[in-house]
């Protein structure tokens, strides 16, 4: 039973955008393509364009090719082509810039 006093816990989310300058979030379930995805830190839902294996990164924006991509508030590589929102981001379409 519910105490009316206390607020109903949080939805559980799909994914967490760290930082409100990142361009990806981290998936925190297998999410699906045609999945309407809520993210932590972002205002409404993300539709999922790609299958996003746990802990991997999802396009939380469009992202176009050669431009940096943040998370964790900082630089993680470079998109090697366009990346749209919902998409699955990983080694097939990020270079790292990190040594």
């Amino acid at each position: 039973m519910s105490n009316p006093s206390t607020p109903d816990p949080a939805p559980p989310r799909d994914a967490l955008l760290l930082t409100p300058a990142d361009d990806v979030a981290t998936a925190l379930r297998p999410l699906h393509p045609g999945q309407q995805a809520s993210v932590q830190g972002l205002q409404g839902t993300l539709l999922i364009r790609q299958g996003i294996p746990f802990c991997h990164k999802v396009a939380c924006r469009d992202i176009a090719a050669g431009v940096w991509v943040r998370k964790y508030g900082e630089v993680i590589g470079v998109a090697t082509t366009a990346i749209l929102a919902g998409d699955h981001v990983h080694v097939h379409n990020i270079r790292s810039v990190r040594t």
